[in-house]
């Protein structure tokens, strides 16, 4: 790899992490106009269009694929349609730097199910320790923060919870599954959005959704940041530093987005994040930390993803 080459892929790296930890503010800010489903819906519709172009420009797409509808299905399901709506629903009760937080806790939820369902995924106790760790962030942020916020709190975390697990088992089941067809990374990514898509626009109620358009910034937001950069080209710059960098260090990039979701919440916006909620974050990194640094972590978690990770 040239010089000019890595310089690239890291700028890369860095605008994926800014990238996926802007989708926060953005599914914030359209909450306050459309519902949750609703603003899942814009987001599939406008990521599915970059993906889709990429992929018959790649010439990955083809019809024999089909034979495999039954796993695009699951992983339509699980990894986009339910994965996201239970981002775009707690975060529509969180404060968006305190959803963006919980987020970095995935991998954690990844890990459970795949000990579950994996055979070769043992539980070392470094592992364990880490889900414990990670836990226990997740848990102080979603203490009560005040008699009327109290169930908010735990009803938003309960939801990112929900759409973790999900995208978690996305994840084992893409390994068990799909993985073994040896399908290019873009064709399962544009199937994988397109049935989402199909699934979300059958069950998606439509009354009041042109109220998106009557905020400006919302409606970019949504639009632009969340759906065309946050889900689609998002994808695409993943599989790039993925092929320049190398799944492992591709991986890391999931730090990032939890910060950014943060900083914007806290520096940008205003949002009354507290001291506890920043030592909630960091536990949650050390706990995926510890699972990452376990020798005997056999399931590469950003390897068999074909969606994305953070929100």
């Amino acid at each position: 790899m040239t010089h000019k080459t890595n310089s690239f892929a890291m700028i890369a790296f860095c605008a994926l992490g800014v990238i996926w930890g802007s989708n926060f503010i953005y599914m914030k800010l359209a909450a306050n106009l459309i519902s949750p489903l609703q603003i899942v819906f814009f987001r599939v519709l406008f990521g599915f269009v970059p993906v889709v172009i990429y992929a018959q420009l790649r010439g990955t797409l083809r019809w024999q694929h089909l034979r495999h509808s039954g796993h695009f299905f699951v992983m339509g399901m699980l990894a986009t349609a339910v994965y996201y709506y239970g981002f775009a629903k707690g975060t529509s009760l969180l404060l968006s730097g305190v959803a963006g937080a919980v987020s970095g806790a995935i991998p954690l939820f990844s890990f459970l199910l795949a000990v579950l369902f994996i055979a070769e995924e043992k539980a070392t106790r470094l592992k364990i320790a880490g889900v414990l760790v990670g836990f226990i962030g997740v848990v102080i942020i979603g203490r009560p923060s005040g008699a009327d916020l109290a169930s908010t709190n735990l009803e938003g975390v309960a939801y990112m919870v929900a759409g973790s697990l999900s995208v978690g088992a996305s994840f084992v089941y893409a390994k068990k599954f799909v993985i073994p067809l040896k399908i290019p990374a873009a064709a399962l990514t544009t199937y994988q959005l397109g049935i989402g898509l199909l699934m979300l626009s059958l069950f998606t109620d439509y009354s009041g959704i042109g109220k998106i358009f009557t905020n400006f910034h919302a409606s970019i937001g949504l639009i632009v940041g969340l759906g065309l950069l946050g889900t689609g080209l998002a994808y695409i710059i993943y599989y790039y530093i993925v092929e320049k960098l190398g799944a492992v260090s591709a991986s890391s990039v999931t730090y990032i987005p939890p910060v950014i979701a943060l900083l914007i919440g806290s520096l940008i916006v205003g949002e009354p994040i507290v001291l506890f909620d920043y030592a909630a974050t960091v536990l949650i990194f050390a706990g995926v930390f510890l699972l990452k640094r376990s020798p005997r972590n056999r399931l590469n978690l950003k390897r068999t993803a074909v969606s994305s990770k953070l929100a």
